[in-house]
Formats: structure tokens, C-alpha cells, sequence
């Protein structure tokens, strides 16, 4: 099948790649010239494991081509698949300008039938938004006396993405659910045939209206997002009454109605899709009248949640920091991404400069990323690896749950550390054998 995908960015490239690798002839469109570029010499302008791979596979089988030529790309596809970025406006409502500029290209240039594919997470309604603006593109071709152009037919889908930074190839590859927003039968049977590889073992697609569809991708990160808070508030309960929440996670996550995930205490969600998400259905939600109170309170314990680490540093050492250095695993707002948008380090460090002290860090994947955004500044280093990080730091703070914190040198963290203070920011550690090896340690919700 030929598949045009609109937008090289995250979702776009994934999308592409994994597409490209099931045997479709796909083309991705960006307008960044510099990021074609880079693609067409063999690089990937995001970090996330093995797509550098898929990407180098399928562009030396010939079935992954990258363009910046408008017209060229809505000739391609069949599906022309839509996944651009929806960053959150002033308001924090989803930004559609991308989403609508990038259907009208489409409806400037289209000579025949295209199936009109939402990826990118939008609010409900959006495909009645991106229907019209097709539709007055095509009238404006149909109605010029000059041409005899007779405007084609389109159909409209949701289908949103459901992929985790960090594990985006096996999400995609290995789906536990499609879900598919369509209202005609030619346009659900494209759908099928596209995503048909994935059908073998079991049923996974799951159609159904166009505005169910667009709700679903925010009511489940939305869902994610309320547990994570959740926990948050009861880890700082648990301090406060003498509990740990660790041993309350794996009492309450033992009930199937429950389960284990996203229930881990830390210092906070951050990224590209939950808090962006959270804001755009409260925004949703009071264009209707109908404001959702839960997800309010979410986002206000997420927001508190990422100085919670700050107020844990500033108790034992003061609030004046001058003079005070720390060493500091993990900038990234998870493991397995690069990706800094609204990270909990992000709050923490400029916490930290705020009050006079300094920072040594160390990353796998996000310290380019942290230079790109902070530049070179006296109060941030960098380390080349996590060992070289801790030298002379008065306490080591950790805030990424990356592998390769979990299972350290402690007999190197002690002898290089001034002093042996922990901040552990995601409870990578067990207190008590922390306290046998001679920590002072602070996690979240757990005994110090």
C-alpha cells in the first residue's frame, strides 16, 4: 500500500518506519528541509532505541523515502496519514494550526480519493475541523472558471497512537490495541488491510465513531496520568503517617481490579503527551460546561509533586545552597527517551541555581538535549559517565530511573561523595539497606 505520512517528528517517524517495515511504500513529508536532509543521509533527528535501525533498513529496501515536496507527497498515498505536533497553546488547548495547514496542502493538490488519517492527538471534534477546511480547498479548486477541476471524494479517520518513549518500535509492532474512528466502509476496510499484519493471532482493531476515537487517546493518558498523581499523594501521606508506599504499591497493585502499573511514587510525570494531554481535556471539558474536577487536582499534584525533591534537599541542607554541589543521575523525564520537555530535573536544577548551588550531571541519552535548552552556564557540568558525576558532590540526587542507576557501586558513591546523602527521586533503593551501608538516604514516601 502507498502511505504518505505528514510530519517527521515522533509519531510521524515511527509510524513511517514500522509502516515502511511491513511492506508498504511510505513517504514522509516535512517542511524542515534540515531535517529531510538529515534523514536522507542516514540520521534520526530523535532519540529512541532501534529506530535507527528500522529507518536504514527500510531506506535500503527502497520502501521509506523523505521529502519536503508538497505535491509529491499527497500524489503517494492512498492514506495520507497526519502527524504533525499539537503543542498546547496559551490556554492549554491543543494547537490544530499544524494539523489544519497540513489537510489543506492535501485538498490543494489531491486529484483523487484519499483516505484523511488523524494521528496526531487531538481534541474531540478535530476531524469535523480538518472536513471542513478540505472541503472549502476543494470548493475554491471546483468554483474557479478557469480550471475544470471536479473535486474528489476523501474520507476521514481517527487513529491514534498509543506509543511509550523509550519502547515506541515494540508498541507499534506489538499492539494490544488499533483503535480505528471511521464512518464508512471504504475507508474501515483501507484501515484494515493497512493494519491486516497485525491481525493474525488475534483481534485487535477496534472500530468505532470518529469523536469516540479522538477521546479515547486523552482519556487513557489521561487515566495514566491520575494514577501516577495518585500515588504521588499518597507516598507523601505515607510519610507523614509513618508508612512506606512501597509496601502500600504492592498491596494495592496485587488486586487485578488495580494492577502494577503506573503506580510507582516519584517526583513527577513530565514529557510530551500527559501533561499536554491533561491540559487539553480540562480545556475540552470547560468549552462544554462540564469542567473534570479529577484531572484539575492531577495536574495540581503533578505540578507540586516536582519540588518535592527541592524540599527534601533544602530541609537537610537549608534553603541557601551557596557553595553546596550535587551530583545528579538523570535529566531526561523518563528513562529510554532524550526527551526534556517538562522533566522533573528541569524544576529541581533551576531550584537549585535559584539558591546558590551548583550541579554535575550525568544522562545516557538527554544531556545534549539539556545543553541545547540551558547553554553553557557556570552552575551546570557535565559527566561523561554516572561514577564521574559524584566527585566532591555533597549529596547524589536521582530523578530518572534509568537501568543503569539501579544497581551501582555503592562503595564508589561513598568515597567519592563529601558526604553520603542520597536523594532518591523515583525509589530505585531499599531504605533500610541504605541505611546499613551508612546512607543518609531520602526517597518518596519511605522511610529516612
Amino acid at each position: 500500500m502507498k502511505i504518505t505520512v505528514i510530519g517527521s517528528g515522533y509519531v510521524g517517524l515511527v509510524s513511517g518506519a514500522c509502516l515502511a517495515d511491513l511492506g508498504n511504500d511510505v513517504l514522509c513529508l516535512d517542511l524542515d528541509p534540515r531535517k529531510i536532509e538529515l534523514l536522507n543521509n542516514g540520521g534520526v533527528p530523535i532519540y529512541e532505541p532501534g529506530l535507527d535501525e528500522v529507518i536504514a533498513r527500510n531506506i535500503k529496501a527502497g520502501r521509506l523515502h523523505f521529502t519536503t515536496d508538497i505535491p509529491a507527497s499527497v500524489a503517494h498515498g492512498l492514506v495520507q496519514i497526519i502527524a504533525v505536533g499539537t503543542p498546547s497553546d496559551e490556554d492549554g488547548s491543543a494547537d490544530l494550526k499544524y494539523v489544519v495547514a497540513a489537510a489543506r496542502n492535501i485538498a490543494r493538490h489531491m486529484t483523487e480519493y484519499k483516505v484523511i488519517v488523524d494521528k496526531s492527538t487531538v481534541p474531540v471534534g478535530t476531524a469535523d475541523k480538518v472536513r471542513q477546511a478540505m472541503q472549502e480547498e476543494l470548493n475554491l479548486r471546483s468554483n474557479d472558471p478557469r480550471s475544470s477541476f471536479l473535486a474528489p471524494e476523501f474520507s476521514m479517520v481517527s487513529n491514534p497512537e498509543f506509543l511509550k518513549e523509550g519502547a515506541a518500535i515494540e508498541d507499534f509492532n506489538r499492539p494490544d490495541r488499533i483503535v480505528i474512528g471511521a464512518e464508512d466502509e471504504t475507508a474501515i476496510k483501507i484501515m484494515r488491510d493497512m493494519y491486516a499484519p497485525f491481525q493474525r493471532n488475534h483481534e485487535r482493531l477496534m472500530v468505532m465513531d470518529i469523536r469516540s476515537a479522538e477521546l479515547t487517546k486523552y482519556a487513557a493518558n489521561a487515566m495514566l496520568a491520575t494514577r501516577i498523581s495518585f500515588m504521588n499523594e499518597l507516598a507523601n501521606l505515607a510519610e507523614r503517617v509513618g508508612a512506606d508506599i512501597e509496601h502500600v504499591r504492592k498491596g494495592i497493585g496485587s488486586d487485578l481490579r488495580i494492577g502494577y502499573s503506573f503506580l510507582y511514587a516519584g517526583c513527577g510525570y513530565g514529557g510530551s503527551c500527559f501533561p499536554k494531554d491533561v491540559r487539553a481535556l480540562q480545556h475540552t471539558s470547560a468549552e462544554y460546561g462540564l469542567p473534570l474536577k479529577v484531572l484539575e487536582a492531577v495536574e495540581q499534584v503533578n505540578n507540586a509533586q516536582k519540588s518535592v525533591m527541592l524540599k527534601k534537599i533544602t530541609k537537610r541542607f537549608g534553603n541557601d545552597l551557596t557553595g553546596k554541589h550535587f551530583a545528579l543521575w538523570g535529566l531526561a523525564f523518563k528513562p529510554g527517551t532524550d526527551d526534556m520537555r517538562e522533566a522533573s530535573s528541569r524544576v529541581l536544577m533551576e531550584g537549585l541555581w535559584a539558591r546558590g548551588a551548583t550541579v554535575t550531571a550525568f544522562d545516557p541519552a538527554a544531556m545534549k538535549e539539556t545543553q541545547h535548552i540551558y547553554g553553557e552556564r557556570a552552575d551546570l557540568s557535565y559527566a561523561d559517565n554516572a561514577k564521574n558525576a559524584l566527585h566532591d558532590a555533597d549529596a547524589l540526587i536521582i530523578v530518572t530511573e534509568w537501568k543503569a542507576f539501579k544497581s551501582p557501586d555503592f562503595g564508589i558513591i561513598k568515597a567519592r561523595l563529601k558526604q553520603p546523602v542520597i536523594f532518591d527521586g523515583r525509589n530505585l533503593f531499599e531504605p533500610v539497606d541504605m541505611k546499613a551501608l551508612g546512607f543518609e538516604y531520602f526517597g518518596i514516601g519511605r522511610e529516612s
